[in-house]
């Protein structure tokens, strides 16, 4: 029997004005489109990114210079990996794309994948053995470099943002649009399923073996396992929107999380806390990588965003968006909490608050004493507008 806990997790800013060391530093993409996945194979120097309209982009400077490659394609990429080496490398996204390139980017060829759904993300065991999920419960598999593809079967018919395979070839999971969690321990024949409330799961990262995970999603969520995924701990993390990607790079103590409004939280202690960085942006970021250690890692994200941290993101304020390196000390409360029409925020009816359902998706702007009129049913998280502020849960039933 599947075992869930939530715990809500403060987000601790320090701040030590005029004290700020480098930590997250932006890097010049050359190009607008957003970046959705990032990947350095064996170390901080060799990485490649892709992103919409075919984008794959290329540095061996330790991200000092990227240049574009040409994919083949204009459809967007969604992930990228190299998995053994810099020279051979896959990448995935809308239409059923896969692309392959033998030489390190310089020439990429399209495979036959056998769907026209969309494809989200890719993790390649060894260099002929990966898996693919995407829309419509989609999981391909290869077993000869990506020559030939076959469907899997996971009995689930949503979007499968993610699997991981941690440690070889049949024990994996599934991270889904729905909640759901899905998990193989025969290389992906057969799947079970645990459902974890309709809020959308992203990314997953198993630093050591299938033992102890991590799987991050909507509202600023975080699942952590420590059996294998029999049963699984929900946290929640104070940002507003979702995490869309994570990575434990060495241990299962000490691992980052990004996602919207330039959101990147760091904990040391295996996810019991999780400190704000400063990212230096306010535009969503899509992926995350610490190739070697836990110090040097890149993160990208909207309209070309490419950030650099040598120091382990080092400071721990965080501006963005929504918090421009102020502690979080707005504290808001709503009655009634459940509701049937509307809430109200008290002593902010007359403020503007910012809405979001459980994907992290705004979904309007609200009066302090409106909060929620015309609103389906559901949960959501509401926010003050120009206010530092954890997210309020509030739940409107029918």
């Amino acid at each position: 029997m599947r075992k869930l806990q939530f715990v809500l997790i403060p987000v601790a800013l320090f701040l030590l004005p005029g004290i700020v060391k480098a930590g997250w530093v932006s890097q010049t993409s050359g190009t607008t489109n957003n970046l959705m996945s990032v990947n350095f194979p064996l170390d901080a120097q060799t990485g490649y990114a892709c992103g919409w309209r075919g984008t794959i982009l290329k540095t061996t400077d330790g991200g000092a210079d990227w240049t574009l490659q040409g994919s083949g394609t204009e459809d967007t990429l969604l992930g990228i990996q190299f998995p053994a080496d810099v020279l051979t490398g896959y990448a995935v996204g809308a239409a059923g794309i896969i692309v392959k390139t033998s030489d390190g980017g310089t020439n990429w060829l399209r495979l036959g994948s056998g769907t026209n759904y969309c494809l989200r993300y890719l993790d390649f065991v060894d260099p002929q053995t990966g898996y693919v999920p995407g829309d419509y419960g989609t999981v391909l598999k290869t077993t000869d470099g990506g020559i030939n593809w076959v469907g899997q079967n996971p009995g689930f018919g949503e979007i499968i943002f993610n699997v991981h395979f941690p440690a070889d070839a049949q024990t994996g999971f599934g991270a889904c649009q729905s909640g759901t969690i899905l998990k193989t321990t025969d290389g992906g024949a057969h799947w079970t399923s645990q459902d974890f409330g309709g809020m959308v799961l992203l990314g997953i990262s198993f630093p050591a073996g299938p033992q102890t995970g991590y799987i991050v999603g909507g509202a600023g969520y975080v699942f952590k396992t420590t059996d294998t995924g029999v049963s699984w701990t929900g946290t929640q993390v104070g940002i507003s929107g979702r995490f869309n990607s994570v990575c434990f790079p060495v241990n299962v103590q000490t691992g980052y999380a990004v996602g919207s409004y330039g959101a990147i939280r760091k904990t040391t202690d295996g996810g019991v806390s999780w400190v704000g960085q400063n990212s230096g942006t306010a535009r969503l970021l899509s992926g995350v990588c610490f190739p070697l250690n836990d110090q040097t890692g890149y993160a990208v994200g909207d309209n070309g965003s490419i950030l650099k941290t040598t120091d382990g993101g080092s400071s721990g304020v965080e501006e963005n968006a929504e918090g421009r390196g102020q502690k979080l000390e707005v504290r808001i409360t709503a009655s009634p909490n459940p509701f049937t029409s509307f809430s109200s925020v008290l002593g902010h009816e007359r403020d503007r608050f910012a809405l979001y359902d459980i994907s992290g998706r705004r979904v309007g702007v609200y009066r302090g004493d409106r909060i929620g009129e015309g609103l389906t049913a559901g949960v959501y998280f509401i926010k003050p507008l120009n206010q530092a502020s954890k997210p309020l849960r509030i739940v409107k039933v029918r």
